[in-house]
């Protein structure tokens, strides 16, 4: 008899989940997923009301979530909450935009964009590596980048300089603690309706430019992205590290 290979599994059961930018938009999407799926989900955001909000409907569902209220651009605050906590995926969904041309960037804007973006990014994956590392445990880390860390877009120099950075860090990362079976991949979303996007969606110049470069013609919808995100936080994507999973329509098909 002809044997057959069995199917990777998606089951979350048994894991434990950190997603950062839980209280809306692709992060609570993503957290959603995991929940779904099995896994215990710690949700962080900023504020307190919104983060809330979303844990207690999402534990209304019968998941296991917890709300963990967290500046991820304080560093401080960052190392406090991840102190002594063992995460065996992270969802990197905190994210900063100042949509504006080159000339009219302020240097706080710019300070801002890349602290949350780029910075955060880097130490919150060092920090939940090395107590992998340490563990001895495989791990999962999974950041939400964007198709603009491929391309250049109009009014996103900064955005772009961040992501573009943030995609170069995956890399390395990937090639660093491959041997830890630590993976580190990205999610390289088109334009997804979210608050943080619906500012540049509100203009209709910019909303017909953006309609123009998806070939699927439609924007982006947070159920888009949940199902990357348990493709890469699940043993179905065992083999995939140091890649970035473009979600984008076909934006960057040419």
């Amino acid at each position: 008899m002809t044997q057959l290979p069995t199917p990777p599994s998606f089951s979350l059961i048994r894991k434990t989940a950190l997603v950062t930018g839980a209280s809306s938009g692709i992060g609570q999407g993503c957290a959603v997923a995991l929940a779904e799926a099995g896994a215990h989900v710690v949700c962080t955001a900023r504020g307190m009301e919104r983060l809330a909000s979303t844990v207690d409907a999402m534990a209304a569902r019968g998941w296991s979530v917890e709300a963990l209220q967290m500046d991820q651009g304080d560093l401080a605050q960052l190392e406090t909450a991840l102190d002594g906590r063992l995460f065996d995926i992270v969802v990197n969904s905190a994210g900063a935009s100042h949509p504006k041309p080159a000339f009219e960037t302020e240097p706080a804007e710019f300070d801002q964009v890349m602290n949350v973006n780029l910075r955060s990014a880097y130490f919150l994956s060092t920090w939940v590596a090395k107590a992998l590392k340490d563990a001895g445990k495989p791990g999962s880390i999974i950041h939400l980048s964007s198709q603009m860390g491929h391309v250049g877009g109009i009014d996103r120099t900064v955005y772009c300089a961040s992501k573009w950075g943030l995609e170069g860090m995956i890399k390395a990362m990937a090639v660093e603690w491959g041997p830890y079976n630590i993976r580190v991949n990205a999610i390289a979303p088109t334009f997804i309706r979210t608050p943080l996007s619906q500012v540049t969606l509100d203009r209709p110049d910019r909303a017909g430019w953006i309609k123009d470069k998806i070939k699927l013609g439609r924007i982006g919808e947070v159920q888009d992205i949940m199902g990357a995100a348990l493709y890469l936080a699940s043993d179905a994507s065992a083999l995939v590290t140091g890649t970035s999973l473009l979600v984008d329509g076909g934006w960057t098909a040419g």
